[in-house]
């Protein structure tokens, strides 16, 4: 099984959004056996917090709930626990970079670089835009949250 942490800035609206998007596309798609996920942030702003309420909504209206979920902060063990470590964009990678021991550093990634879909890098922040800013991250998160699984699938596949 492969132990995968997504990771933005204080855990309230990307990283918990694609928790909660690959563990109902999981779910749906009974691959338990193969990836186990988890969010967390870089900085300890909301420790403890549910997702921000328009990341909430959002998910609600596509059928994942993200009401269980609660804000935290990245701990030097996860460097250790988990096979990747995904950021949502190059400020959080660096930030990762620096906390992160160098033995760890090739497990640590972009998450866009599972898109099949979006050519982008990064999930944007929509902490301070509207709801279209909320949509948006969702759709990017769902496209590479599929991307990452489908590649997880085919490399456990090939291994056995």
């Amino acid at each position: 099984m492969t132990r995968v942490l997504f990771v933005c800035t204080g855990n309230i609206c990307r990283s918990p959004t694609a928790e909660g998007v690959a563990k109902y596309i999981i779910k749906n798609n009974k691959l338990e056996y193969i990836v186990d996920v988890d969010s967390a942030g870089t900085h300890d702003y909301h420790i403890g917090e549910a997702p921000d309420p328009r990341t909430q909504q959002a998910a609600l209206r596509r059928g994942v709930d993200l009401s269980g979920l609660r804000a935290r902060k990245v701990q030097p063990e996860d460097f250790e626990r988990f096979d990747l470590v995904l950021a949502m964009d190059r400020h959080n990678l660096a930030l990762l970079k620096r906390g992160c021991p160098a033995q760890y550093h090739p497990k640590l990634d972009l998450f866009m670089r599972y898109s099949t879909s979006f050519d982008a890098e990064e999930v944007p922040d929509p902490y301070y835009g509207g709801d279209k800013g909320f949509e948006l991250v969702l759709d990017m998160v769902e496209d590479a949250a599929r991307g990452l699984i489908e590649a997880l699938r085919t490399q456990k596949d090939r291994v056995g």
